[in-house]
Order: C-alpha cells, then structure tokens, then sequence
C-alpha cells in the first residue's frame, strides 16, 4: 500500500520527522468518513469512561479541600513543607484532601491527610513526564485521567474549596478554571486561596493594575474571588472562615 502524502513530502520523509512534527502535520491531512467515525467513537467511549469512573469513585469521599501545586518541588523546599501542614491541618478539621496524585506539591498534600488518617484522593494524569501516581494516596480514591478536561471536572465537581500552592503552567490552567466557572456563576461560589504572597504577589499586581486599571476586563468585585495568605494556618482558616459564614462544618 502507498503510503500517504503529507505536507512536507518535498522537503522529508514522514519517517524524518519527530512526534510532535507528525502530530502537526496529520491535523492537516484529509481523512475518509471511516477513519474519523472509528476514531471519534472511540474518544468518545474513552472519555465517557473516564467520567464514569470518576463519578462512582468520588461521589461519596464526603466535604474535601483540593490542593494544587507544581510537580517539580522537592520534599526539602518550604513550600512541600507547608502543602503537608496544610493537608494534615484540613484533615484535622475534618475535610479530606484531592490532589493531582502526581510529585511534588501534589504527593506533599496526600502526605499529609494520610499520615492524619484522613482521606487522600488522587487524580493522576498521563504525561509523558513527571507525573505517576504517589504513594500516599488511599488506593480506593487513586483515579488515573487521559483527558485534563474530564480531571478538572472531577476537580471542581467534589471540591469544597482550592488551595493554589507555587506551580506552573498546570497549576494556573486549574486557578483561572475555577475562577472563571465561578465568575459565570457555571457553578457555586467556594473558596481559593492562593499560599506564598511572594510568588503571586506579582500575579495579583498584573491583575489589578493591568486586567482592572488600564484594561477593565474585570470588575472590581471579581478580586473577591481569592485570596493570598501567607501560612499554613491562614489557608486553612480561610477555609474554615467562609463556610463559617454559611453555619456549615465539613459533617454537612
């Protein structure tokens, strides 16, 4: 059989190219009815199970905090420190704790619920990097995604509220989730709290003098959102202190 045309076949062989030059030019090659029907059923299939799986597994993990982080921080740095204070602090007060069940920020948390004995939920994604699933997380609540979209679902669905510890690129796509599906009101309001003033500091400066100020592409309420605290104990208070205003406790 002949093998097909691509974009690049005066310049290349397919066979030169590397996976992500494959990946870009295979968007741009027509495909027959056949090969997008079997292929779209099968996405469609894959990304039902996943809900599915999701659903069952965390309907009945009860109130949990979600906490978020970069992958790449070391079990010496501050900040691991401070995400396992806060999960064994949010477990002592009664929530479990989700994470992205990877390294990082992420084991730290589940860490810290787990040596509480509290729940600890992890919604691992696979990457070609960084991430497996750690290991302190309840093996009952360990769920493995191939869709970031069906996890952050997951995220927002059985979360009472976020903890945004230092992370990168992963860690701002959940942030800005979360803010814009509560700024829509697409779903309730719950709290995030952002830990480290030195590392958002700048963030929240951009923000408000910049998304605010000069551009008004904001309102100004929409800084209610969140908040930047500084310590373990004020993330967890501030959790705390929002429910408080509603006459609520993690037994509702």
């Amino acid at each position: 059989m002949a093998e097909k045309k691509t974009k690049l076949d005066n310049i290349r062989t397919l066979d030169d190219l590397n996976d992500e030059e494959k990946r870009i030019i295979r968007a741009f090659e027509e495909k027959d009815w056949n090969e997008i029907k079997s292929y779209d059923s099968w996405v469609i299939f894959k990304v039902m199970s996943e809900f599915v799986e999701g659903f069952e597994k965390l309907a009945k993990i009860g109130p949990c905090v979600s906490i978020f982080g970069s992958a790449r921080t070391k079990s010496d740095h501050k900040y691991y420190q401070m995400a396992e204070e806060i999960a064994a602090k949010l477990v002592r007060h009664g929530y479990g704790v989700v994470t992205g069940g990877g390294p990082g920020i992420m084991e730290a948390g589940n860490k810290g619920a787990k040596e509480q004995g509290g729940k600890s939920v992890g919604l691992n994604i696979i990457l070609p990097f960084e991430q497996k699933g750690n290991d302190f997380i309840d093996q009952d609540k360990l769920i493995t995604f191939d869709y970031f979209f069906v996890r952050k679902v997951m995220f927002v669905k059985y979360s009472q509220g976020f903890i945004v510890m230092p992370g990168g690129f992963g860690t701002l796509d959940e942030l800005f989730e979360a803010l814009t599906l509560i700024q829509t009101k697409k779903i309730g309001r719950f709290p995030i709290v952002l830990v480290g003033k030195a590392y958002w500091g700048g963030l929240l400066d951009w923000i408000k003098q910049t998304m605010l100020k000069e551009e008004r592409n904001i309102n100004e309420e929409d800084l209610n959102l969140f908040k930047i605290v500084e310590t373990a104990t004020e993330a967890v208070a501030a959790i705390d202190e929002f429910y408080a205003k509603y006459l609520l406790s993690p037994n509702f």
